[in-house]
């Protein structure tokens, strides 16, 4: 009787367990024994073509430890390729230390592998002289992830990028090109939210859009378990729950975070992976897509049309809200704008594409280096003179200079002063969380309104009232302050009366 062949997959797990050791934990030393998920994963990467594989659970899971065994595979293993790179990506160089300091003890501890490996402890380089290959870790915090042209990556902990873009992902992944068959890991817990770069790499290979394209995750789904602190939303999420995991520990911390709601968010992201916000965002992400239908245009038309106005700084975002109440519900409508110059440099430093929503029409990119309020007034003006505009709720902060622009085009408009403290922004917030929660609001998930939604903060004082924090917020929230002072219709009246759709001076 013949010896049935190994598969790629399979070969690879041999390697792992004949070379590796545990690098940490009670059985530090040990043989690597892979279990069930993890040979899973390494077969599911190898047996079939893949170019990226994401695996998301749970912390503590040992998810590091396995990309160090991959990582060790392509270095020196059956996987290595001779004079390659490999590289390893992480937000900060302590993040990035962590898989280079497991790899190394891995090394350290076999014989074999530690008889073809040189550690450069100060570098963060592994390197295997016999085959030419050497990996190096590399973080956000450095410069030296450019020029690198890696066969191999691991991008570790993506999940703590902010917003969809990552300069280092980027210049890594662009530079695999040079390969014919690049890989990259990408293993790591979940984003807070469904517009950061993780999850869109997520939501893109669940819809499978890309076959070589694998995803391996282990989450909670709250719409799976109604109990998130029950074992079984746990061992959703914790594939070694009851094996190297602690089950004890894990299911004090789920006690604990169910008598102290202050720890729920952490615990919902860190031990159900799901998508958490960990600075309780006003308005969640669910609520918000929730109201994502169309908005009936013909409402504006046929209702009165109520307008927020948040000017911000001049070399910042502008957001304009349109909302048409049609009595159940609110249709919103919104523009932007921001400065043409300096807008890829600001879509870095955001980590949103402004510049690809300039593209598709979701912003207007003004001329120069900062917004244009006649501009912005001329447009205020058309929307006035197409819609029956009762009012223009509006932060006073620069208005004076809108003001000028209107003087210029010889108009005035239903302006309506709203403050930004806690009396005019409570109920313009109750106002907006009321309808978003009895799904009584139509947004079109603007995508830019999306991103202000998902990064507003609120403070609130000892009588309960609120107000959106600019400092505490992820981001910008314009729009979101736009879409609330429009909603407010308990504002005072406008500074002059509204008759027809435009009052010309």
């Amino acid at each position: 009787m013949g010896t049935r062949k190994l598969s790629r997959g399979q070969h690879n797990i041999r390697w792992i367990e004949d070379y590796c050791r545990i690098p940490e934990g009670k059985d530090v030393g040990k043989p690597v024994r892979l279990r069930p998920f993890q040979k899973k994963i390494i077969r599911g990467i190898y047996d079939t073509p893949t170019r990226t594989a994401i695996v998301s659970m749970a912390k503590k899971n040992a998810k590091t430890s396995l990309s160090a065994f991959l990582l060790l595979l392509h270095l020196e293993g059956p996987e290595a390729r001779r004079n390659s790179q490999l590289a390893s990506t992480a937000q900060s160089r302590e993040q990035a230390a962590v898989l280079f300091d497991l790899a190394a003890k891995i090394v350290r501890m076999s014989p074999d592998l530690l008889s073809v490996t040189v550690v450069r402890e100060t570098q963060k380089e592994l390197a295997c002289p016999e085959l030419g290959t050497v990996y190096k870790a590399l973080s956000a915090e450095a410069s030296t992830a450019h020029g690198k042209s890696t066969i191999f990556a691991v991008h570790d902990e993506l999940g703590q990028v902010r917003g969809p873009r990552s300069a280092l992902y980027e210049a890594v992944e662009n530079a695999m090109g040079a390969h014919d068959e690049p890989l990259s890991i990408v293993i790591s817990t979940q984003a807070p939210t469904d517009a950061d770069l993780l999850s869109i790499l997520i939501d893109d290979a669940l819809a499978g859009h890309d076959p070589m394209t694998k995803i391996f995750i282990w989450t909670a789904d709250p719409e799976k378990f109604e109990d998130p602190f029950s074992r079984a939303a746990l061992k959703a999420a914790n594939p070694a729950l009851g094996d190297f995991l602690n089950e004890k520990e894990v299911l004090r911390q789920a006690d604990q975070a169910k008598r102290m709601p202050s720890k729920e968010a952490s615990y919902r992201n860190y031990q159900l992976n799901q998508r958490v916000n960990m600075q309780n965002p006003l308005i969640s992400e669910a609520v918000w897509r929730a109201n994502g239908g169309q908005p009936d245009e013909s409402a504006f038309y046929r209702y009165p049309v109520r307008l927020g106005l948040d000017l911000s700084a001049r070399n910042d975002l502008t957001a304009l809200a349109m909302e048409a109440d049609d009595g159940q519900l609110s249709h919103v409508k919104c523009e932007f704008w921001t400065p043409e110059k300096g807008l890829e440099e600001r879509a870095r430093r955001d980590r949103v594409p402004y510049d690809l929503w300039v593209k598709q029409g979701h912003m207007h990119a003004c001329a120069g280096a900062s917004v244009d309020y006649d501009t912005v007034a001329q447009r205020v003006v058309e929307i006035c003179e197409k819609y029956q505009v009762i009012s223009i709720a509006f932060d006073r902060y620069r208005i004076d200079v809108f003001k000028a622009a209107l003087d210029r085009l010889g108009v005035e408009l239903p302006l309506v002063p709203h403050g930004q403290g806690y009396k005019d922004m409570t109920p313009a917030i109750d106002t907006l969380e009321s309808r978003l929660l009895n799904l009584q609001v139509r947004h079109g998930m603007n995508p830019v309104l999306r991103m202000c939604a998902a990064n507003t903060v609120a403070d609130t004082d000892p009588a309960g009232n609120r107000k959106p924090n600019k400092a505490r917020s992820t981001g910008r929230i314009d729009g979101i302050v736009a879409l609330a002072m429009a909603m407010n219709h308990q504002a005072v009246e406008p500074e002059m009366p509204v008759t027809g759709r435009l009052i010309a001076v």
